[in-house]
């Protein structure tokens, strides 16, 4: 049980701290000002349609499901730039929070002191940083969902009834946003089962709600067409890259280490990165020895959490050199769908839950010398003080933008039911003047048809992904000119123009319906029927329709949960 005045404390002090990291984003949820994002991975536009693309059964491996989907249907009813920043906003809430409950629960003494530690070191972290600045705002959902199952799950032992488990079963829908972050889900579920078990029926039926909540990636990733396998390159292009100072080990504690140099603060591409780690490290290790001290004592949770935490970084040293570095390879380049493993630093999430609650031990051994406001005060800032360049959008670089007027125009000239949308030039990596930095191409959202996407990656200079057969065939076609009746023999109904270097057949022969200062679309003439067919599409909705429905019966769950605590609590 938690202490009526924890979770206003919880709640205002992560409302607060996500609103210093998020400040230029806020406005947008008034409708004041330019209020999508894109850069980088990010991409928001005013509304996202459900396409083949959306449902994850494209061209492309299903990287986005069920985000695409949840954000098609809710822009719906609310603007998709609205709906993006209050996703955003509330996952860095919603971390705090879940996460300082994690640690009031799990360390004797800590209080709410300690609790609101743990909150402020969910949110202010090199990781939550350096994924801010690569776009991934939906990966942030489901790290903010972990603290939450890891506490849901426990709860299972006292009482696994059915609001309980509809409860879990949402959490692990909302972390599932992403397949990364329904990964993430599982092993910290997976924790709880083996450390606090809860009993063999329950913990089937938890097991059980996970399969569900991973429907709309794994069910998408069967019927697709799209390869399930990468290129071992990947791995070193993707691998964890160690901070200056810090080397691999010290990294990984550090909570950082990010493929993309580009998506680092400032103040962590510098000596100071090492400093900024020392410090949190003194305080992680404070804690550290305060709850080895008295291991007989506490929850066996908070050691399974702890050796979890050991394992985890463990492996993410071991995955950058020899042996670990080869075997990770092999995986991605041989078992389906093992590609989620490359970018291995975003498994750094699962050291939280323990830097979380050594954090709140820390206090705790502090309070015992010193009253609660100074250990407070002396752990926060030995903590968040190294990262300043976290606050107003980690330095100002993640802002919103507005479109031109050109995208709505298009927008509302291509129909859902007259081919597939091709994209010149053919790669989907692009550098718009509204945005101000890389980003990717907001077509495949923006509009009704399906749009093709080359799925090309190239990291310095090296192929990393492969274009799509598909694609492939379509980018050769507009290289050679763009010949209308080769495109329509492959599906393709529009063209849409985003540089000066229209091709030359294309701007000859296909019909201009759309001509402005930032885009032209042409019109291509009775493109063959082509895209996934009925069951397939009737598989993947029904699969996202299900994820859906657990998202939404999580949230009766909490609440009738949450009320039967609270009379329970009050007799």
């Amino acid at each position: 049980m938690f202490s009526g005045r924890l979770l206003p404390a919880l709640y205002v002090v992560s409302v607060v701290a996500a609103a210093a990291i998020l400040g230029p984003l806020l406005p947008a949820l008034l409708g004041i000002g330019p209020g999508y994002l894109l850069f980088r991975d990010a991409v928001s536009t005013p509304r996202t349609h459900v396409t083949d693309t959306t449902l994850g059964i494209g061209d492309l491996p299903p990287r986005a499901v069920p985000q695409d989907f949840f954000v098609a249907m809710v822009s719906s009813v609310v603007d998709g730039g609205v709906v993006v920043v209050a996703i955003l906003s509330a996952a860095l809430v919603f971390a705090g929070v879940g996460f300082g409950r994690l640690a009031f629960r799990l360390v004797p003494g800590a209080g709410r002191p300690g609790a609101v530690a743990a909150a402020l070191v969910a949110i202010w972290n090199p990781y939550v940083a350096e994924r801010l600045l690569q776009g991934h705002w939906s990966l942030l959902v489901g790290y903010a969902a972990l603290g939450w199952i890891l506490v849901a799950a426990s709860d299972l032992r006292e009482r696994p009834d059915a609001a309980r488990f509809l409860r879990l079963g949402g959490l692990l829908a909302a972390a599932g946003l992403t397949p990364t972050g329904s990964v993430l889900a599982g092993i910290e579920l997976a924790v709880v089962l083996i450390g606090r078990p809860v009993g063999l029926r329950p913990g089937l039926v938890a097991v059980g709600l996970w399969v569900l909540s991973t429907l709309p990636w794994v069910v998408t990733a069967v019927i697709s067409d799209a390869t399930t396998t990468s290129a071992a390159a990947g791995v070193e292009a993707f691998g964890l890259r160690s901070e200056p100072g810090l080397g691999p080990v010290g990294t990984v504690l550090s909570l950082g280490g990010i493929w993309n140099v580009d998506a680092v603060p400032a103040s962590r591409t510098i000596w100071w990165a090492a400093i900024a780690t020392f410090c949190s490290l003194l305080v992680v290790a404070t804690g550290v020895v305060h709850l080895w001290q008295r291991r007989r004592t506490l929850d066996p949770l908070v050691r399974a959490i702890g050796a979890s935490a050991v394992v985890v970084a463990i492996l993410l040293v071991l995955g950058t050199f020899g042996p670990g570095q080869w075997l990770l390879e092999f995986t991605i380049e041989h078992v389906p769908g093992a590609g989620l493993l490359r970018d291995t630093q975003k498994f750094s999430a699962l050291l939280v839950p323990g830097v979380a609650l050594a954090v709140a031990g820390a206090v705790a051994a502090a309070r015992r010398r010193v009253p609660s406001g100074f250990a407070l005060a002396a752990i926060v800032l030995l903590v968040v003080a190294p990262l300043p360049d976290l606050a107003w959008g980690v330095g100002g670089s993640v802002r919103p933008v507005a479109y031109p007027d050109d995208w709505a125009a298009v927008a509302a000239v291509v129909p859902d039911d007259r081919g597939s949308v091709a994209l010149w030039p053919t790669d989907t990596v692009r550098h718009y003047r509204f945005a101000g930095g890389v980003s990717l191409d907001p077509a495949a959202r923006m509009l009704r048809a399906p749009v093709i996407e080359s799925g090309a990656l190239t990291v310095d200079g090296e192929v990393v992904d492969a274009p799509s057969a598909h694609a492939a065939a379509v980018a050769s076609v507009l290289e050679a000119g763009g010949s209308p009746a080769e495109l329509a023999a492959l599906g393709v109904g529009w063209v849409l123009v985003e540089d000066d270097s229209t091709p030359e057949r294309l701007a000859a022969e296909a019909r201009l319906v759309h001509d402005g200062d930032d885009l032209r679309l042409y019109r291509v003439d009775d493109p063959v029927e082509r895209g996934a067919g009925a069951a397939d599409r009737a598989l993947a909705l029904a699969a996202h329709l299900w994820w859906a429905m657990m998202l939404l019966a999580g949230v009766v769950g909490a609440v009738v949960a949450s009320v039967r605590e609270r009379r329970r609590t009050s007799r």
